[in-house]
C-alpha cells in the first residue's frame, strides 16, 4: 500500500493495517473461487434440475475441454477471450456442435457465480457470434434475435388460411414438435387454466405433458374456436375436417412468405426457442427442456393442481413483442 494511500485512510478514520489484512484476504478468497471449484459447485447445487445422464454429459464437457484452459484461473479474472480459447480447441477438432454446449454450460456457471454474487457478468455474453455455426441438419431454424423478430413480423402479417395462420402464430409461443401441435384437440385445451395437456399416449415417455399457454395463444385459440371448434382438431386438413393438418402446410406457408428450407421450418421452432431462451433470454435451461419435451417422470407428476399457477419459459413477458390480436384482426 502506498504512503499517500495510507494517509488518506488515516484520514478517513481507517486503521491502514487492518486495510492491508481485508485486502489480502480478498485476493486470497478470489484466489480460491477458482472457475473449476464454481463450475463443481454449481452442478451440485443443481443436480435436481437435470437428469443424470445430462449432468454427466456437462461434466465431461467442463472436464475434457474447459477445466484445462481456464479451470484454475481465478473465476474474477477469466476473460471472453480466456473462455473462446477454449472453446476453438472444442471447435478445431470438429466438433461445432460441443462447442455451442460447452459455452452455454461455462456461461450457466458465470450466471450462478452472478446469482451467488461472487462476480459482475456473465463473459460468454460477449461471444455471441465468435463460434463457427452449427452445420444444418435435418431441420433449419433461426436462432439470432434480428432474423427472429423479421420472421414473427411475416407470420403476423401472413393472409393465408385462419387455420395455418394460427398455428404459425402459437408455434413460437409452444415450441411443441409440430406434429404435436397439428394434433392438438379442443378436448386437450383449458383456456381457462390456460394450459393444453398432452396425454401421455401422445408423448414418447409415455407421460402426460401440460403447457401453460400465454394469454397471447389463449387469445388466438379463443378466436379459432368458432372456425374449428365443432370438430376434434384445433388444426384441421384443409380437404377434411376428420384428420388434422398436414405436415407439409407450415413448412408451404413458410416458403410462401420467403423463407426456404434451408432457412426456416416448421420443426425449426424448437431449435429458435432453445437458443434464444437460454442465450438471449437467460432462462433456467432445466425448464426450457421441460417444456420442449420432458424426457423422465418429473417429481410433480400427479401432484399438479387443477390449474397450474406456473408459466412456461415461453410466457407472457417473453412474448411481450408479439402483436395483440386486436392489432391484427386476430385471425
Amino acid at each position: 500500500m502506498r504512503r499517500d494511500e495510507t494517509r488518506a485512510l488515516r484520514r478517513g478514520g481507517t486503521d491502514p493495517a487492518q486495510a492491508r489484512r481485508s485486502e489480502k484476504a480478498t485476493r486470497l478468497l478470489a484466489a480460491t473461487q477458482t472457475f473449476q471449484v464454481v463450475a463443481l459447485l454449481w452442478l451440485d447445487k443443481t443436480k435436481a434440475e437435470r437428469a443424470d445422464s445430462t449432468r454427466r454429459k456437462i461434466f465431461n464437457w467442463l472436464r475434457n475441454d474447459i477445466f484445462p484452459v481456464i479451470g484454475n484461473m481465478p473465476i474474477t479474472e477469466v476473460r471472453p477471450r480466456d473462455v473462446l480459447a477454449a472453446l476453438r480447441v472444442i471447435e478445431r477438432r470438429g466438433a461445432i456442435e460441443t462447442a455451442h454446449n460447452a459455452k452455454r454450460a461455462v456461461g450457466q456457471v458465470f450466471r450462478f457465480g452472478v446469482a451467488s454474487d461472487l462476480f459482475q457478468r456473465d463473459v460468454t455474453r460477449d461471444l455471441r457470434d465468435a463460434l463457427a455455426s452449427v452445420p444444418a441438419g435435418r431441420y433449419a431454424a433461426i436462432t439470432g434475435p434480428g432474423p427472429l423478430r423479421a420472421l414473427l413480423r411475416a407470420i403476423y402479417d401472413y393472409d393465408g388460411h385462419p387455420s395455418p395462420r394460427a398455428a404459425l402464430k402459437i408455434s413460437p409461443m409452444l415450441f411443441q414438435r409440430p406434429g404435436m401441435i397439428r394434433a392438438m384437440e379442443w378436448q386437450e385445451l383449458d383456456l381457462q387454466c390456460r394450459e393444453w395437456r398432452i396425454p401421455g399416449k401422445k408423448m414418447k415417455m409415455q407421460n402426460d405433458h401440460i403447457v401453460p399457454l400465454p394469454s397471447q395463444a389463449v387469445e388466438i385459440l379463443r378466436h379459432l374456436r368458432p372456425l374449428t371448434g365443432k370438430g376434434k382438431y384445433v388444426f384441421p386438413g384443409m380437404r377434411s375436417h376428420d384428420r388434422c393438418m398436414s405436415e407439409n402446410t407450415i413448412n408451404a406457408a413458410l416458403r410462401s412468405m420467403g423463407f426456404s428450407a434451408e432457412v426456416m421450418t416448421g420443426h425449426g421452432f424448437r431449435a429458435t426457442a432453445r437458443t434464444i431462451l437460454d442465450e438471449v433470454l437467460g432462462e433456467r435451461v432445466d425448464l426450457i427442456e421441460h417444456q420442449l419435451a420432458p424426457r423422465q417422470r418429473s417429481e410433480w407428476t400427479g401432484v399438479q393442481p387443477d390449474c397450474t399457477p406456473t408459466r412456461s419459459p415461453g410466457d407472457d413477458a417473453a412474448m411481450g413483442g408479439l402483436p395483440r390480436q386486436s392489432e391484427n384482426n386476430a385471425l
